[in-house]
């Protein structure tokens, strides 16, 4: 398609083709990631590697990577106390913030601000993905860690149904849990909790 486009007048038609090789090819990668993931964890081989290291810079690298990846608008507000420290598996756990916040990126509208906060907690250390986003229901909310499930109102959204499944079975090799808070229409805040 774009060897057709060889005039510099038709820099606009080659831009919107390259664009959607792009997304395609973002799309495909980020269901390679995400069965390739769930096979290492069904084989057994994903392991904890624990280390210790400050909370805060991982945020920060984490907002700095997913804002790239943000609707036009969308800002990633993140805050956490400097002195935040844990020790876990810095790995799992930056793929564990990836997912939350590539999930309220991808469900939340443009122009929406998306909260990223990392809390100390007596032993233990929290951190919550707030979006603006459609929610999830009350029924949905009772199955998304299954593998492949896919929310009522979802639909329409790219996705394997995979995320949240391999965040739980990532939480439960670190010794962690997750809650979500949800109401349809109105958002999610998606909150794990990792032993200092």
């Amino acid at each position: 398609l774009l060897s057709r486009y060889t005039q510099t007048e038709d820099q606009d038609k080659r831009d919107k083709h390259i664009k959607r090789t792009t997304d395609a090819v973002k799309h495909l990668n980020n269901l390679l990631d995400d069965f390739l993931s769930l096979g290492r964890l069904e084989e057994g081989k994903v392991k904890a590697e624990y280390t210790s290291f400050y909370l805060c810079p991982l945020l920060e690298e984490v907002t700095e990577e997913m804002q790239a990846l943000a609707k036009p608008g969308q800002s990633i507000l993140c805050s956490c106390p400097a002195d935040c420290r844990l020790e876990t598996d810095r790995r799992l756990l930056k793929n564990i913030l990836i997912n939350l916040l590539s999930n309220a990126v991808k469900f939340s509208p443009e122009n929406a601000p998306i909260h990223f906060e990392g809390h100390n907690l007596p032993g233990k250390i929290s951190v919550t993905v707030r979006d603006s986003g459609i929610g999830i229901s009350e029924e949905d909310q009772q199955h998304l860690f299954s593998s492949f499930f896919r929310g009522g109102n979802a639909v329409n959204i790219e996705g394997t149904g995979l995320g949240l499944h391999i965040v739980r079975r990532y939480l439960d090799l670190l010794h962690g849990s997750v809650r979500v808070n949800s109401r349809l229409g109105e958002g999610t805040a998606i909150t794990i909790e990792l032993p200092a």
